[in-house]
Order: structure tokens, then sequence, then C-alpha cells
């Protein structure tokens, strides 16, 4: 089979198309063909080798990609939940074998049924970002009906997402995002959106029950400037797990009786609950993939230097293989 690899760190160039074996499931794994994935920043900082968080991990050679959306192939004997021929999306085995490669085999845990009504290309820009998401707003959140959340870089991958999920849960939703986003946005349900470039957030928002910081920059005075925005006891939630808590921040948090944490990812328990939550909105019609663009296994390294450009809409997406629609001929 054909597998993007790494055997250096450094630029788009050191990723390279190879062919390696097909895995073989274990016990508790299922084999999917992939027919999606996506890009992420977390792909582009392995590729260079890594941050505080993920450098003991990394082991060259190794694969790239954290999203998965494709077809079961085959199951291990002590897995009940899936069959073949089932469609799958998730995050298999990260980091390490990557799922930018047309076969992955990983624990079923990994993996949820596809929302019945979305391509692969759709369901391939969801898992990671709506992992991280929905453990910001749902379950750390707790957003509740008429509370008003606000969201830096909410037109990103996770900041979409967030959007979606916080209105779903009846929230007040502001985002902050360049004017280019401000009509997309309110289109998945922002009540306003603050253009970042013209507009101090902290002069025009207050009493914020949740900040959820999913901007791409790491800047710890947007951080300040969004603790003295929330409310007396209120959230603020960082998805910057490379850059921890200052003490300055904790000081601002305390004063407010406020809480602040960090979130990328969680446990099996809130992963595989992060993706029925989101099936589950998605079937009802209440959330959506936002898919910028789609770039073959072939053009993975155009596809990187987009997404280090910082300015995506939604997700970057690789299209693994072709999927057939009805009525199409092979």
């Amino acid at each position: 089979m054909k597998a993007i690899r790494i055997h250096e760190f450094g630029g788009p160039e050191v990723m390279k198309l190879e062919e390696v074996d097909r895995p073989v499931p274990a016990d508790d794994e299922i084999l999917v063909a992939v027919y999606a994935s996506s890009v992420n920043p977390a792909d582009y900082v392995i590729r260079q080798g890594g941050n505080e968080v993920l450098r003991s991990f990394l082991k060259l050679p190794l694969g790239l990609g954290l999203d998965v959306a494709g077809v079961v192939e085959e199951t291990g004997r002590e897995v009940t939940g899936f069959k073949k021929g089932d469609k799958v999306y998730g995050v298999p085995n990260f980091p390490g074998d990557g799922s930018y490669a047309e076969y992955i085999a990983a624990k079923a845990s990994q993996f949820s049924l596809m929302p019945r009504h979305l391509t692969f290309n759709e369901a391939g820009a969801l898992p990671s970002c709506a992992l991280i998401a929905w453990n910001g707003i749902v379950d750390l959140g707790s957003v509740q009906p008429g509370q008003r959340v606000l969201i830096h870089g909410a037109a990103g991958g996770v900041g979409n997402l967030a959007v979606q999920f916080a209105k779903a849960k009846g929230a007040y939703v502001i985002g902050t995002a360049s004017a280019y986003n401000i009509d997309f946005l309110k289109e998945l349900g922002a009540d306003e959106v603050i253009d970042y470039r013209s507009q101090n957030f902290e002069d025009v928002v207050h009493a914020i029950d949740l900040v959820f910081n999913a901007t791409p920059i790491r800047d710890n005075n947007i951080r300040l400037k969004s603790v003295d925005v929330v409310k007396e006891g209120g959230l603020f939630v960082c998805t910057h797990l490379d850059q921890p808590l200052s003490d300055e921040l904790l000081q601002a948090l305390a004063r407010k009786n406020a809480t602040g944490t960090l979130v990328g990812g969680g446990s099996i328990t809130t992963y595989t609950s992060s993706l029925s939550g989101t099936t589950q909105l998605i079937d009802e019609g209440k959330v959506k993939a936002v898919v910028s663009k789609v770039y073959s296994l072939h053009q993975v390294a155009e596809a990187h230097r987009e997404s280090e450009t910082k300015h995506v809409r939604g997700k970057i997406v690789l299209e693994i293989r072709k999927e057939i629609k009805p009525g199409e001929a092979f």
C-alpha cells in the first residue's frame, strides 16, 4: 500500500510517498480502507520535530496524519461494534502510524460510525477537531442555553466546530476572525463576529461565561485580555497544550474566581462521546463539516504549505481514494 512517511524532520519536502506493508489488525482492532484524511497543525509540528508535548513520542521513521474516514475492511476477533463494510471515522494511533495512508489498523475504540449523509471528504475533516471542540465546549465548558461564549480563531478547524457546538447547545456565540470570515461564521450560527484586525475584542464584549481560545497564534496577551472579559466564576479554555498557563494568567483568573484549563484531546471515554455527539448533531442538521480545499496524497507538500499559513477556513482534506457516488462509473 502507499503511505506518506518521514525519515527526517524538516520542511514539507521530507514527506515521501512510499510503498509499505499493509497492516494486519490485532484482536481488538479494525483495518480501515482510508478514503480521506485532513491536515492539522499537529501534522506539520510533528513533521518539523514536535514541540514540548510531542517530542518524546516521536520515533523516526513515522507516518503523519490524525484523521481517518473510510470503510472497515477487516475486524479483529474481539471486535463486536463494527463489521466489514461499515463507514467509520476517527483519530487512530496518534502519533505513530499516521493516516496519510491507503490502509490503517487501529483499536476499534478509536472509531465511530460516520454520520449518514456525509461524504468521506467531509467526514475526514472532522474527528480530531471535533474531539477538541467538543471537549472544550461540552465536556469542560458544560455550555448551557443563554450563556455567552467567546471563541477565538472561530473560522478555523477547531473554531468553526466550537461555534456550531456552542450554538447547538443554545449559547449566545461571539467569534473573532478576519473580515473575510464574518458572513461565513454568521451562516454557521455566530450571533456576533469581531474582526480582530480592526477591533479589540476586550473593548466590545463583557460578562463572558466561557472563552474558548482556538486561534493557532500563541499570544499570552490574548489570554490575559480574555480573562479580562470573563465573568466572575467563568471559564477560560485554551487549545495550546504546548504553552502552560502563566503565573500572571493564573493570578488574573484567581482574582475573578474563574477557572483556566488547556484542552487538546481526551480519554477514550470522552473521545467516544465526542464523536457520537458530533454524529448526532450532524444527523440532526445542527452541525456541518467545512472543507476549504481537497488535495490528493501526491499533493501533500502543497497542502502542508497552505496549512502553515494559519489562515485556513475549516479544514484542508487529503483525498486518499476517490469516492464512487451512485450513478458514477468506476
